[in-house]
């Protein structure tokens, strides 16, 4: 019943977590599955530290889940290379879209792209981490960060 009652009350959080990186809902539902199943199997583990503690390790669990499942799709990175730092389009345009329209656009990003973005947007992790987490260098996750943000933004723009 404990089981029961944890994946009730945080379902639809760790759904959104895999449903980020895995855009197809029905795969991001099985991650997610495996993902409660490895919450309750190391539920011993967890050490409780305050306010937050069990929410965000069952995130953390969420999101290296997603990281393997991608992984074993081998997600593909573009080389790093020499960018551009241009920008287009005002600071306003972002806010005419949706959250949901914009997760939509999100979904739309290859693999490495959007693995990377995510990671360092949503999961506030450096490009070190990054890199340690996906086994690639430091500048292959900038590279991708970069990349997924004007591809980001230019679908943006096409779609406002």
């Amino acid at each position: 019943m404990a089981q029961k009652r944890l994946y009730d009350l945080h379902v639809d959080a760790m759904m959104i977590i895999c449903y980020r990186y895995v855009p197809n809902r029905e795969d991001a539902k099985e991650v997610m599955l495996d993902g409660f199943y490895n919450v309750f199997k190391n539920i011993g583990s967890f050490q409780y530290i305050g306010d937050g503690s069990l929410k965000a390790w069952m995130r953390k669990i969420m999101v290296n889940q997603c990281l393997m499942y991608l992984r074993k799709r081998k997600m593909v990175f573009a080389d790093a290379d020499t960018v551009n730092d241009e920008t287009a389009g005002g600071d306003d345009t972002i806010g005419r879209l949706s959250a949901k329209e914009i997760i939509r656009l999100i979904h739309t990003l290859p693999d490495g792209y959007r693995t990377v973005f995510n990671l360092h947007v949503f999961e506030e992790k450096n490009h070190k981490e990054i890199s340690l987490l996906l086994g690639i260098s430091e500048s292959t996750s900038k590279t991708q960060l970069h990349k997924a943000k004007k591809l980001l933004q230019k679908k943006i723009l096409e779609n406002v």
